[in-house]
C-alpha cells in the first residue's frame, strides 16, 4: 500500500504527496462530482473545492487507509453544497414561461432518450432524493455500502433499505406502466 505512505507524507505537509494521491484517482473524483452536477464545469469546481478542504483538513485524518472513502465523503458534500447553493438562485436568461418552453412533456416519452434507450437520470427521479444517490454511488461508481455509509452519513444498515427501497419502487414502477417495457 504504497499509496498510505503518500498520505503519511501529505499529513506532514508534503504538497507532492497530496497531487500524487489526487490525481491517481482523478477519473473516480471526476465521474462522482459529474454524477452529482450533471455537468463537466461544476464537477470541475467541485474537485477544486475537494482538493482545498483535503489539504486544510488532512491532518485531522486519523485512518490513513481511509483517505479516499474520506476525500470522496469531502467530495460529495463540496457537490451537496453547490447544488444547494445553485438552487436558491434562478437565473433570468435559463428562465422561460411554461407556455413558452418547446419540450412538451405530452408528445415525448420522458423516460427514453432520442434513441428509445432508458434515461437512468429521469427514472431516477422517481425515487427519493436518499435512495436516488445510495442507487447511483453503489451502481454507477460501485462504492461498497460502507463507503456509502461514509459518504451520505448513515448507518450501513440505512443505505442498504435505501437502495432495496429504491430499487423496489422502481421495479413497480416499470411494471406499472410508467415506462414501457
Amino acid at each position: 500500500m504504497r499509496w498510505v505512505r503518500l498520505v503519511k507524507k501529505a499529513k506532514k505537509g508534503d504538497k507532492e504527496a497530496l497531487l500524487h494521491l489526487v490525481l491517481s484517482e482523478k477519473n473516480a473524483y471526476y465521474r462522482l462530482a459529474y454524477s452529482y452536477m450533471g455537468n463537466a464545469n461544476d464537477a470541475m469546481d467541485a474537485m477544486e473545492d475537494m482538493i482545498v478542504k483535503v489539504y486544510e483538513n488532512i491532518g485531522k485524518l486519523q485512518d490513513d487507509p481511509a483517505f479516499y472513502s474520506w476525500s470522496k465523503t469531502i467530495l460529495a458534500n463540496s457537490c451537496k453544497r453547490m447544488l444547494d447553493k445553485q438552487s436558491k438562485l434562478i437565473l433570468v436568461d435559463d428562465w422561460q414561461p411554461e407556455h413558452e418552453r418547446i419540450d412538451d412533456p405530452a408528445t415525448r416519452d420522458p423516460y427514453k432518450t432520442s434513441d428509445g434507450q432508458l434515461d437512468m437520470q429521469s427514472l431516477l427521479l422517481q425515487v427519493n432524493e436518499h435512495q436516488r444517490e445510495a442507487i447511483r454511488l453503489k451502481y454507477v461508481h460501485d462504492f461498497d455500502y460502507q463507503t456509502i455509509a461514509d459518504v451520505t452519513n448513515v448507518p450501513v444498515g440505512t443505505v442498504k433499505s435505501r437502495i432495496f427501497q429504491g430499487l423496489k419502487k422502481l421495479r413497480e414502477y416499470c411494471k406499472g406502466g410508467g415506462i414501457d417495457g
